[in-house]
C-alpha cells in the first residue's frame, strides 16, 4: 500500500492519469480536425508546449501518414481515412465515391483509391470489393510501395531524386523488379502487379491534380483468369477515368 491506497486501487488511479505524450499527440490531431490548415506556430500555441516537442510529434505523425503538410500547413493524413476503410466505412477524398463506382461499373473490377504515406501505400476508398479482396484491404491498411501496382505507379511519378532515395532503402530483388518495369510504367501510364500468388491481377494509374502533380492512385483488382484477356481494354478504361478525375478541383481535406 502506498499513499493510503491498496495496490490494486493505486494501479487503477495511475492508469486513469493522463499521459502527456498521448494527450499532446491526440490534441494535435483534434486541432487539425477542427481547424484544417493550421500552421506550426498555431499548433504550438494551442498545445502550450515547447516548440521542440511539438515539432517532434508533428514529424512523427507526418512520417506515419496521420498528418500531411502542404504550404507549411497541416491537414489530416491518409492513415486516418484508411482506418475508416478498415472499419468498413468508406470516406472518399478528392475523388468521389461516385467516381470509384463508375470505374467499377465499367470495368467489373474491384477499384481502390490509394495514397502514399511515407514508405507505404494506403487505401482510402473502394468500390465493388469481393470477399477476399475486401478482407485483405481491411486487414492490412499499409502496403509496401514497391511491392504493389499502386505503389509502383506512384514511385514512377516521383521526382528522380525522391524515387532513388526510396529505392536505396528497399530490398535489392524488389528494386531490380521495379527498375525492369519502370520504363513500361512511364510509357503506358499503368503499373501491373500480381497478388495472392498470381490469383489476382492489379493495374494502377496515378491521379494528378490540375498542375500535373500525382496526388493519388487508382487500382483495379480482379481474378487473373478473368482480367488478363481484357487487360488492354481495362488499361484504356483506367486511363480514361483517371484523366477525367485529374480535371476535378482539388481542395485540402475538410474537417470531419
Amino acid at each position: 500500500m502506498r499513499y493510503g491506497l491498496p495496490v490494486s486501487e493505486q494501479a487503477d488511479a495511475e492508469a486513469a492519469k493522463s499521459h502527456r505524450t498521448i494527450d499532446r499527440v491526440t490534441q494535435i490531431l483534434e486541432e487539425v480536425v477542427y481547424k484544417p490548415g493550421m500552421g506550426f506556430a498555431e499548433l504550438a500555441r494551442a498545445l502550450d508546449a515547447p516548440k521542440s516537442s511539438v515539432h517532434g510529434f508533428i514529424r512523427g505523425l507526418l512520417a506515419k501518414g496521420w498528418l500531411y503538410e502542404a504550404d507549411k500547413r497541416f491537414y489530416l493524413g491518409p492513415a486516418v481515412y484508411a482506418l475508416t476503410l478498415a472499419s468498413g466505412n468508406i470516406r472518399a477524398g478528392q475523388v468521389t465515391q461516385a467516381d470509384l463506382d463508375a470505374l467499377h461499373k465499367e470495368t467489373k473490377m474491384t477499384v481502390f483509391l490509394g495514397v502514399r504515406a511515407g514508405d507505404h501505400l494506403i487505401y482510402i476508398g473502394e468500390s465493388g470489393t469481393d470477399a477476399m479482396t475486401g478482407f485483405a484491404a481491411r486487414s492490412n491498411i499499409r502496403r509496401i510501395l514497391i511491392d504493389t501496382a499502386g505503389g509502383k505507379a506512384l514511385l514512377a511519378a516521383e521526382a528522380e531524386g525522391t524515387r532513388e532515395a526510396y529505392l536505396r532503402r528497399q530490398d535489392d530483388e524488389l528494386v531490380s523488379t521495379f527498375l525492369a518495369q519502370f520504363p513500361g510504367i512511364v510509357k503506358t501510364g499503368v503499373a501491373k502487379n500480381f497478388r495472392h500468388h498470381g490469383a489476382q491481377l492489379a493495374l494502377a494509374s496515378v491521379v494528378r491534380d490540375r498542375g500535373g502533380k500525382a496526388v493519388a492512385v487508382a487500382v483495379l483488382v480482379g481474378p487473373t483468369a478473368e482480367a488478363e484477356p481484357r487487360e488492354t481494354r481495362l488499361r484504356r478504361l483506367l486511363l480514361k477515368h483517371v484523366t477525367s478525375w485529374s480535371q476535378h478541383d482539388v481542395a485540402p481535406r475538410e474537417a470531419l
